[in-house]
């Protein structure tokens, strides 16, 4: 069984050059990276969250997320600079693509009343962002290191210079989109 790399290589790259009139290979838009973000806005009070959520990012990505760190100090939200506020695992090559088809073919569809995602996170340049309410989704997080339900966003970014061919690609690669709506109904 190929995977999905190897698929893109194969199957997806030749199919784009077709369809799009390409004729330079480095030309064909490709998945450059994913980046994974989490808000960890409750670590302010409770320093053990840090290590908590990163574990579980960890499991879900398979590699050990950066932590970030305020620029600036906000007293209205006793923020200091320097505390830790996020978390972030950036994925390029193999790891990626495992990811990805981790994301595609087990995690969304265990989302409750799943029927797509939407079309509308595109950024104008063919990234697109996709956020995730639950983390329990990922079946390789045992429920004995969630502590509480955090959402955390999911960002790929593409070479595609604009929507529609960064649009095209995700779906190549298998991204379960909703139905385009044309005169007021779903196809």
């Amino acid at each position: 069984m190929q995977t999905l790399q190897q698929q893109y290589k194969t199957h997806m790259v030749p199919q784009l050059l077709k369809q799009k009139g390409i004729m330079n290979l480095m030309a064909v838009p490709k998945l450059v990276k994913i980046v994974v973000n989490c808000g960890i806005g409750d670590a302010l009070t409770d320093k053990k969250v840090v290590e908590k959520v990163s574990a579980q990012l960890g499991a879900i990505t398979g590699q050990k997320p950066q932590v970030m760190r305020a620029k600036r100090a906000i007293s209205t939200f006793k923020l200091r600079a320097g505390d830790a506020v996020g978390l972030r695992v950036t994925l390029r090559g193999d790891r990626m693509y495992i990811f990805l088809t981790k994301l595609i073919s087990i995690a969304l569809p265990r989302v409750r009343d799943f029927r797509g995602i939407s079309r509308n996170g595109f950024d104008g340049m063919g990234n697109y962002t996709l956020g995730l309410k639950e983390q329990t989704i990922f079946p390789e997080l045992e429920y004995s290191l969630v502590d509480k339900v955090r959402g955390f966003e999911i960002n790929f970014v593409t070479t595609a210079g604009n929507n529609k061919d960064g649009e095209k690609l995700l779906e190549l690669l298998g991204m379960p989109f909703t139905k385009a709506v044309q005169d007021g109904r779903q196809e």
